[in-house]
């Protein structure tokens, strides 16, 4: 461990310690943190669960199965029924879990751009935001209107009748308004822009007008350089606005500083896995230094 990892820890664990609100942002590096790396790369979870999906159609990572261009709807949905399946299933990890102890009795909201359903099972809806869709709902593919269809009893149907990378053509979802085919509720050309997604983006407004004037930690988990629009760039400009806004961006190798904050805030260049062990652990220590003194 570096020498300054620990020093790097403690001051992370003194900002949320002493800060008066938590906004967490957070991206595809969590879910790399937790172990998962099966959205770029063929890891053990992409053999499970579509390895016979890899070898048949030669893309690696689920990321590039959405992509393929299928011959038919039945191999495509069985693909998308297989990867959403996999996502659901995933076990949330203990970074997940560090980061929930960390943040427990503090008022705290976490926004994401993932899509993988980790964050909505381990923290109360009501703290999280997924401002890029979530594998837990599907839509038409048009939109022809703006309703969401919930996806666990379809996608494991589909998945259970999975055949030679194919299902069965009863199977294929349909929108109930137009007959379409529905689509998962992720980020893409025909993404709905909707109620649920401006409700999501609510939710986080508000958290952000409630502790505008307080002592606030902008931390940011994992975020990288494709879409920086969406989180790091907001807690930017959010930390040079707000007097009192510090910002600390974990990531072994995205994050970054502009030279505007380099006053309020700090990168840590480690694995978010290790780090949130280490103030999960100091935090402990400290916790039970305190019990015994009294």
């Amino acid at each position: 461990m570096k020498n300054n990892f620990s020093e790097q820890g403690n001051l992370l664990l003194k900002h949320i310690d002493t800060a008066d609100a938590i906004c967490v942002g957070a991206a595809a590096g969590m879910s790399v943190a937790a172990g998962y790396d099966c959205a770029y790369h063929n890891d053990k979870y992409f053999e499970k669960y579509l390895g016979e999906f890899g070898r048949k159609y030669g893309f690696e990572g689920s990321f590039n199965g959405y992509y393929y261009r299928y011959q038919t709807s039945e191999e495509r949905w069985a693909f998308l029924a297989a990867s959403i399946y996999m996502n659901m299933n995933l076990p949330d990890g203990m970074v997940y879990q560090n980061l929930f102890e960390l943040l427990e009795g503090k008022n705290y909201f976490i926004v994401t751009t993932n899509q993988d359903t980790l964050f909505s099972r381990r923290f109360p809806e009501n703290k999280v935001s997924t401002i890029q869709g979530d594998f837990r709902y599907l839509q038409c593919v048009r939109p022809c209107h703006d309703e969401l269809f919930e996806s666990k009893e379809l996608i494991e149907e589909m998945y259970a009748n999975i055949r030679d990378c194919r299902i069965p053509t009863e199977l294929i979802p349909h929108c109930t308004e137009c007959g379409r085919e529905l689509e998962p509720w992720v980020r893409g050309f025909t993404f709905l822009e909707g109620k649920k997604y401006r409700e999501e983006y609510e939710k986080w407004n508000r958290f952000l007008l409630e502790n505008k004037g307080k002592k606030i930690l902008f931390l940011e988990l994992g975020v990288g350089r494709m879409t920086p629009m969406f989180i790091r760039e907001p807690f930017w400009n959010m930390t040079y606005s707000w007097s009192q806004a510090f910002y600390i961006a974990i990531n072994p190798k995205d994050a970054l500083l502009p030279k505007e904050l380099k006053e309020k805030g700090i990168t840590i260049k480690e694995d978010i896995a290790d780090v949130l062990e280490y103030a999960v652990r100091k935090k402990r220590e400290l916790e039970g230094k305190v019990g015994a003194e009294s």
